[in-house]
């Protein structure tokens, strides 16, 4: 039998923690002497000792973790809870990498001390053919599922010159899931229309717009600033604002090198 402080040595374990885990049934002492009140474990408890700091260390709760040693020498059951918490951080790990990416670009601004300005003009978009597609998607970042349903033709699209294509979304507020979108496209020459593609006259609309050259992280500063001169200069706006792919990903693999136009209806 080793006292509580021998223990604490061998497990590494904190006598403040141990008596914690005592409170709460994590991790009882063998024995607790009725007189003194000190605490003995048996050496074999060293295992479990050793097993709930490598399940802490794995981020579980201690709640999680009493479960589990119950169900310890079950190699199925106890896979299903190192699988659950697998996903768990492999998705802490993606919104991490996404947000040092946000941090990335925002120091890189920083460095370029790039003071953004957009100059904002009002003129009219014609009347244009277009292929479309009108669909549900579930989230603004996954915009790249509606151009793919574009590409599904099985008669390829010639693109008219210049080629015009855009997104719009539809939705009159900001919705976190099933966002709908419109995309177009505008073509040369007539079409049949598919399952998801239709071909249409789009009409021709006047807009307020402002180009943006470079990544998309400037677009919520170009939005901004186009809604800003729409009130300053006494317009209003008359429909849902769509973006303008002058040059996008199809286009180049640098970021740098997108060009894009911010549209809102006036």
């Amino acid at each position: 039998m080793l006292k509580i402080g021998d223990f604490s040595k061998l497990s590494r374990v904190s006598i403040r923690m141990l008596r914690h885990y005592d409170d709460i049934g994590l991790l009882k002492p063998a024995e607790i002497d009725t007189f003194s009140g000190y605490r003995y474990y048996r050496e074999e408890q060293l295992y479990t000792a050793a097993r709930i700091t490598a399940l802490k260390d794995m981020g579980f709760a201690l709640a999680d973790i009493a479960r589990m040693l119950e169900v310890y020498d079950d190699s199925e059951k106890l896979d299903e809870y190192l699988s659950q918490r697998e996903r768990e951080l492999t998705e802490t790990q993606k919104e991490t990498e996404y947000k040092l990416m946000l941090l990335e670009s925002a120091r890189k601004r920083l460095r370029k001390e790039q003071t953004m300005s957009f100059d904002v003009t009002v003129k009219t978009i014609p009347e244009r053919y277009a292929a479309t597609v009108q669909t549900i998607i579930p989230r603004y970042e996954d915009e790249g599922m509606a151009w793919g349903m574009l590409q599904e033709c099985k008669t390829p699209l010639v693109p008219a010159d210049p080629c015009l294509a855009a997104a719009e979304f539809l939705d009159p507020e900001f919705k976190e899931s099933d966002v709908s979108i419109l995309v177009w496209m505008t073509v040369k020459g007539t079409y049949e229309d598919t399952e998801h593609v239709k071909f249409k006259t789009l009409p021709a609309v006047r807009v307020a717009s402002c180009f943006v050259k470079g990544s998309y992280d400037q677009m919520g500063d170009a939005m901004a600033a186009v809604v800003s001169w729409i009130r300053d200069n006494g317009y209003q706006v008359t429909g849902p604002m769509f973006n303008i792919y002058h040059v996008g990903p199809v286009q180049t693999q640098n970021p740098d090198e997108y060009l894009t136009e911010v549209c809102f209806p006036v």
